[in-house]
């Protein structure tokens, strides 16, 4: 008896900043022996059309202006957000876009993450996962933001009661449904040096962070400078961290390259590299394409464990 084969995923993916390097390493994904074998993608190029992609790569023209290129990028994203809400592909995969040309595009969005959760009206949290452990670890790190793209001086007033319960629902959800781990150990990083060090650093993590954790069945909080290493060797599943940069610098110095900027909380799986759009080397064919492969090979991964595709 013949066992049926499971179809493989069909992913949206976008190419990004066209002056970037989007374009190359989506080729060079697509041409990869493990992603096509892992997926059928569907590429929502700079002129905002869609072309299947099945045993072949697509071609695409670098240049232009930051306006022309940001337009093109936010008009790829609306497109394949349409085509995961229409139920035409199983997820989105994205390549890097420039935050200032896509402003100039006329898309007033800090970041895809809050462009996404514009387009399908639901809450996020923007995770970066490095599912390959580091030399010398023996876990993933999978960093989630309570905050995201805002600016250092406005973290202490937006690090909120609810922006902690809200990251941490979402977690908690993502990593059940997405990642198959059933009861999820999640920790809060702490805000200030030592957690504070009961008030000489600051009360915010007294005061606030403890309180949300312990309502939300957070751990911690716990200093920025031991819980990603405690997570890394196994103590936690995740890490949410209060700001951008404490928690993208942990993860990018364990696994700048293969690591993957994973959106919780859409009616769709989206992943993306942990990289922006190097416009100084594009065009040079040496862009590395690990972090973009790694983000097909984990959307596609997604969509296997919740056993739902679009109908062929």
């Amino acid at each position: 008896m013949t066992t049926p084969s499971i179809p493989k995923p069909r992913l949206a993916v976008t190419v990004g900043d066209a002056r970037g390097i989007g374009p190359e390493i989506v080729n060079k994904a697509a041409a990869a022996r493990d992603v096509r074998a892992a997926a059928d993608l569907v590429f929502v190029g700079p002129a905002g059309t869609v072309v299947e992609v099945d045993e072949r790569t697509g071609e695409w023209t670098r240049g232009g202006d930051a306006a022309s290129a940001g337009r093109f990028a936010g008009r790829a994203i609306e497109r394949a957000v349409a085509l995961a809400l229409e139920g035409r592909v199983d997820g989105v995969v994205t390549a890097p876009i420039d935050k200032s040309a896509l402003l100039a595009g006329g898309f007033n969005y800090p970041g895809h993450t809050e462009m996404l959760a514009t387009l399908t009206g639901r809450r996020v949290a923007m995770m970066l996962a490095a599912m390959r452990p580091a030399p010398g670890t023996t876990n993933p790190l999978r960093v989630v933001l309570a905050t995201t793209h805002i600016a250092l001086r406005d973290v202490p007033a937006s690090v909120t009661r609810d922006a902690i319960l809200s990251a941490a629902e979402v977690t908690r959800r993502g990593l059940q449904d997405w990642f198959g781990i059933a009861e999820p150990r999640i920790a809060l990083c702490a805000l200030n040096p030592h957690a504070g060090d009961h008030g000489r650093f600051g009360r915010e993590d007294d005061e606030l962070l403890r309180p949300a954790a312990e309502e939300a069945g957070l751990a911690g909080p716990f200093p920025a400078d031991t819980v990603f290493v405690r997570a890394m060797r196994g103590a936690f599943d995740a890490v949410i961290a209060p700001y951008h940069d404490v928690g993208m610098t942990a993860i990018k110095v364990a696994s700048f390259g293969s690591a993957v900027n994973v959106t919780l909380g859409l009616p769709f799986p989206r992943t993306s590299p942990d990289h922006g759009t190097a416009l100084d080397i594009a065009g040079q064919g040496i862009a590395d394409a690990s972090s973009m492969i790694e983000s097909i090979l984990l959307c596609a991964d997604i969509v296997r464990r919740c056993g739902a595709h679009v109908e062929r």
